[in-house]
């Protein structure tokens, strides 16, 4: 376990706020509808409510600052060891047993590569917001899987869809390699294409038509600290407000790639109907 003590910059956002739109605190002040003397106090300590952030980081948002992303990229510009989380209330501490047995690979610390992928996954929960971690690898067992059967038959283990085909030699071999390591490196699996790995699972589509619908998820690879070994080679950097401008945005490009994974799923089924269904593969 271990302790996160990242906060909201908001002093240095409105510090550069203020510089970039070469405005002064009382312009700020009566564009944002935050008083003079709030932002003052901000400026001396950096604290304030949420309901402040809101204000502020709607305001940067709506005027075309995408701050969150770009701190991102000049976090990567430092160091290519990134991870992101999304947290629906806030986090204080980390640990490995942290999350839901049902998750795509059972408890762990889950983060995503990018601030966009942690972004969409708590996206429509008001009170949540993401953050920033560098890591290393070092020490550290880890086991990798790509877009393949390998990593498909996983996730559904973990989550409870094999049925019957869970104590399959194949598929228990695969989670004894996957129980016996610091940390699982896999492409993200959202409900939206567990609902495709469903289908599979329950023989309505084949391993062909499901690999190639999850294909289009592009949402990245995600990581999976599973022990508290890999938990301590986690830093905390930032804690990124999300705003409601952000948010809306967030799920209308949620609901455009759920559109997309659709097509591409109809798509297959014309064009990969010889694949093996996974009754002749886990015979």
């Amino acid at each position: 376990m271990a302790e996160v003590k990242s906060e909201y910059r908001i002093k240095e956002d409105i510090e550069f706020l203020l510089e970039a739109e070469k405005i002064t605190c009382e312009e700020l002040a009566a564009q944002t509808k935050i008083s003079r003397t709030t932002i003052n106090e901000i400026l001396k300590n950096g604290k304030t409510t949420d309901a402040v952030c809101e204000k502020f980081y709607s305001y940067a948002y709506e005027t075309g600052y995408r701050m969150n992303s770009v701190k991102e990229e000049l976090l990567k510009e430092r160091t290519a060891k990134v991870l992101f989380h999304g947290s629906k209330y806030g986090l204080a501490e980390i640990s490995a047993s942290g999350s839901r047995d049902n998750c795509d690979f059972g408890k762990g610390f889950y983060l995503g590569e990018t601030y966009e992928q942690a972004l969409a996954f708590v996206c429509e929960h008001e009170r949540s917001s993401v953050y920033s971690f560098t890591y290393s690898l070092d020490g550290l067992r880890v086991k990798r899987f790509d877009c393949s059967l390998e990593w498909m038959l996983a996730i559904c283990y973990y989550r409870g869809t094999l049925g019957s085909y869970s104590g399959h030699s194949s598929v228990q071999k695969i989670i004894a390699d996957t129980e016996d390591c610091d940390v699982v490196v896999a492409p993200i699996a959202d409900n939206k294409m567990f609902y495709i790995m469903t289908q599979y699972t329950e023989g309505e589509i084949n391993a062909d038509v499901a690999l190639h619908s999850l294909s289009a998820s592009k949402l990245g690879f995600q990581y999976v600290f599973k022990t508290n070994k890999a938990v301590k080679k986690l830093k905390p950097v930032e804690k990124y407000f999300i705003s409601l401008p952000e948010r809306e945005d967030c799920k209308h490009a949620l609901n455009e790639r759920a559109h997309e994974i659709d097509t591409k799923l109809k798509l297959a089924k014309r064009e990969f109907k010889d694949g093996l269904f996974i009754e002749e593969m886990l015979k």
